[in-house]
């Protein structure tokens, strides 16, 4: 593959993945406004985020097999289309439940576009190159964040908050034109690969038996719940709890962003010299510590604006480090059942993430120690969960390789 190819392939690819953290960062700014407009009150209009992420989790789970059976790009067109069609119906909406209702849908086809990214990766690069193409997902990821809140601080002042949907939809269509014309089909349609229930369970199943599949898809998916909740709690730390406005948030959560961005550029120079499972490692240590020292600090009231901002960043950089090391190990084993072993990396991300972003409003105060509690505990279950996969991992290769030698 030449390297004006592999640029373009990454850069098409960075527009689908870049589609649903659009469509959650850019309205959050606008959370006032929409209570306001629907006659409610934020924590409300807070479960048309939840709702979001519950559609992105179970809509990955349809699109994998699907996207299995009948190649990537058609199952894609199809989510595309919905997407667009949900976000007209977002923006016509006249209650927070009619809201609430077309945002699910709207990730119930966005979520498509990721599924899709994530199996053409595997589908179009080799095993070694597919950590450092995730990485530069990553920074996609990164400046996502980095821009949609501000652009959205922007267009609620500008124009009202219906604008960010009308806005959503144009990069919907873009992406849907991209799709069709300029990116080529990975995967041809498998007559084989049967839809019978048992048979979709039977593939499901099959990856999730495998050990390093389990180990850093649960891993890594429990470690972004730190994420997920930043996003859905950060309206309430920034503007509740710290008296932000829409400019200024916009700017904090940007500057957070960073973060994510640097980690995506760092990982791949490390990846250089150093293994992906090496760099989980360390990194997982170190989110520990950072999220630890947040939560003892928001407890004590150590940190204000400035101090809450460092520990949130650097949390969230070594979340940015992590992610897309256990991505490409979660997907190397994988190859036919790649839309699969996608769409399942995808739910246990954005189901776990809705977990977390709902836990966000039950226990959200007038401090920032949920929001630290939350990334406390995903750090620490995360961190445990890698070392004890990593063990089952290794004793299964050491079982494989006496096996093999006692039947030589």
């Amino acid at each position: 593959m030449t390297k004006k190819r592999y640029v373009f392939l990454v850069l098409i690819l960075g527009f689908l993945i870049a589609l649903s953290p659009f469509s959650i960062d850019m309205y959050l700014p606008a959370f006032g406004d929409i209570a306001k407009s629907l006659h409610t009150v934020s924590s409300r209009v807070d479960l048309s985020l939840s709702s979001y992420f519950i559609g992105l989790a179970f809509g990955q789970l349809i699109y994998g097999p699907l996207m299995d059976r009948f190649g990537r790009k058609v199952p894609l067109y199809f989510g595309l289309g919905l997407y667009i069609i949900s976000s007209v119906g977002c923006f016509l909406s006249g209650s927070v439940n009619m809201l609430i209702a077309m945002r699910l849908f709207q990730a119930l086809g966005g979520c498509a576009a990721q599924v899709a990214c994530i199996a053409m990766v595997r589908d179009l690069f080799p095993v070694s190159d597919i950590a450092k193409v995730y990485a530069l997902l990553f920074v996609v990821l990164g400046a996502s964040p980095l821009l949609a809140p501000t652009a959205g601080s922007y267009l609620t002042l500008a124009f009202g908050w219906r604008a960010v949907f009308v806005v959503l939809l144009a990069i919907a269509v873009m992406v849907l034109l991209a799709s069709i014309f300029a990116l080529p089909e990975s995967y041809k349609p498998d007559k084989s690969y049967s839809l019978k229930p048992g048979s979709i369970i039977n593939n499901f199943l099959s990856v999730i038996r495998n050990a390093q599949f389990y180990t850093y898809a649960i891993s890594g998916s429990v470690a972004f719940c730190a994420l997920f909740a930043y996003v859905a709690g950060s309206p309430l730390v920034f503007m509740d709890v710290f008296g932000l406005g829409k400019r200024e948030f916009g700017w904090a959560f940007a500057g957070i962003a960073v973060g994510f961005i640097g980690a995506g550029q760092i990982n791949t120079r490390l990846l250089r010299q150093f293994k992906s499972e090496q760099i989980v490692a360390v990194s997982a240590v170190c989110q520990v510590l950072f999220s630890g020292v947040f939560l003892i600090g928001a407890i004590n009231g150590w940190f204000g604006l400035a101090g809450t901002i460092a520990m949130i960043f650097f949390t969230l950089f070594f979340v940015g480090l992590t992610n897309p090391n256990t991505s490409a190990l979660s997907m190397a084993p994988f190859s036919r059942n790649a839309g699969v072993a996608s769409a399942l990396l995808g739910a246990m991300q954005l189901g776990l993430g809705s977990v977390s972003s709902s836990a966000m409003g039950i226990f959200s105060g007038k401090s920032a120690v949920p929001l630290a509690a939350i990334m406390a505990v995903a750090a620490v279950i995360s961190s445990l969960v890698l070392f004890i996969g990593r063990r089952t991992i290794k004793d299964k290769v050491e079982a494989d390789t006496e096996a093999v030698g006692a039947a030589h």
